[in-house]
């Protein structure tokens, strides 16, 4: 069963159609065809053969948001993009994924000029294939549309918590005049103070190649690159924030912070 799409906030509905324009833009011209999505009423089902892609936001507007896309949909844009016209293999090769990731670059290129000045400044994208979100999306927006042949592409758009706040920020700080000094932080940040953030305990990580990860079972142990007595990182939408060590609470997991991460050093 279907979920119910989540209702957007304006700000989230301005962010996400701006991309959306974008995507169609991007795509027609690629395609020399005019595409237009339709917003699906109901989330679209996951699937593992999923693709990911990353997108984390820099400059004027800080946070993250993915593109998921099923794997048929992936191996059509991809096809579109490489001007291919053979068959469709089921399942898309690494060229496919390349050419897919270089598509998503093209239309962040076009949304970072678009929403540059409803930010008030310079948006950067960085995109990057990834696997699911660790963070909890507060927005979402499926997108659906079809090619000339019928077959149906489907974009999955996620926002992070992260990416909200900043964008609910960016709309209720007044523009100030020239001469005018910063508003505090504080005061900047005062209606954000309620907003919920996922946060997650990083104790190390370890890059594995295909062929270990698909031998994984049961008893197998995976060493990580920490050292048992490295400080524990906390994340916040993928990235650090701070350090500490793990504690016990009442029989939990908890986090003793010994060192907060400078926001400026770990852009």
């Amino acid at each position: 069963m279907t979920e119910p799409v989540r209702e957007l906030s304006a700000e989230q509905k301005a962010w996400l159609e701006a991309w959306e324009k974008c995507m169609q833009m991007v795509i027609s011209q690629i395609t020399g065809q005019p595409v237009v999505f339709e917003v699906a009423p109901e989330a679209v089902p996951g699937a593992a053969s999923d693709l990911w892609y990353t997108v984390v936001a820099g400059g004027a507007v800080r946070g993250e948001m993915t593109l998921r896309l099923p794997s048929a949909s992936a191996v059509r844009l991809a096809q579109k993009f490489l001007q291919e016209t053979e068959p469709s293999p089921e399942e898309p090769t690494a060229e496919y994924k390349e050419a897919l990731e270089e598509l998503i670059r093209q239309i962040a290129g076009q949304a970072a000029t678009t929403l540059a000045s409803t930010a008030g400044g310079e948006v950067q994208f960085h995109v990057a294939a990834s696997a699911s979100p660790s963070w909890s999306p507060s927005g979402t927006r499926s997108l659906h549309t079809r090619d000339e042949a019928g077959t149906p592409v489907t974009i999955e758009i996620q926002l992070s918590t992260a990416l909200t706040a900043a964008l609910q920020s960016l709309s209720e700080t007044p523009a100030a005049p020239p001469d005018a000094q910063s508003p505090a932080p504080a005061a900047s940040y005062e209606r954000l103070r309620d907003v919920i953030l996922d946060v997650k305990l990083r104790f190390g990580s370890r890059r594995m190649v295909l062929r270990d990860v698909l031998a994984l079972s049961a008893g197998v142990v995976v060493e990580l690159d920490s050292h048992v007595t490295s400080p524990v990182d906390l994340l916040l939408d993928g990235r650090m924030i701070a350090q500490g060590e793990v504690v016990v609470v009442d029989g939990k997991y908890g986090l003793r912070v010994t060192n907060v991460i400078d926001s400026g050093s770990s852009s």
